[in-house]
């Protein structure tokens, strides 16, 4: 794993567009202030929006297997099966 390059304070107001630039493509840096190592400027993980058909097969092969009655008692456990009345003091 490599270090990640460390920048101050003053790079990184002057050259914010260079540096957004690189953390956009991947880029993570170590900022500093006098000499002090304060944060991280870290890409984002972009989330998938599509997964694979073969891939969720794969992943749902080793899931638990899940009993619709212990499910829906699960559920019936924990959720207010009667509304509330709102005026009722």
């Amino acid at each position: 794993m490599t270090a990640q390059p460390e920048i101050n304070q003053r790079d990184l107001r002057t050259r914010s567009k260079e540096i957004m630039d690189a953390v956009q493509g991947g880029q993570a840096f170590t900022v500093t202030r006098d000499g002090s190592r304060i944060g991280e400027l870290i890409p984002l993980r972009r989330r998938r929006r599509f997964v694979p058909r073969a891939e969720f097969a794969a992943l749902s092969r080793t899931a638990p297997d899940i009993r619709l009655e212990a499910f829906r008692a699960d559920q019936d456990a924990v959720v207010e099966q009667e509304p509330e009345d709102p005026y009722d003091r």
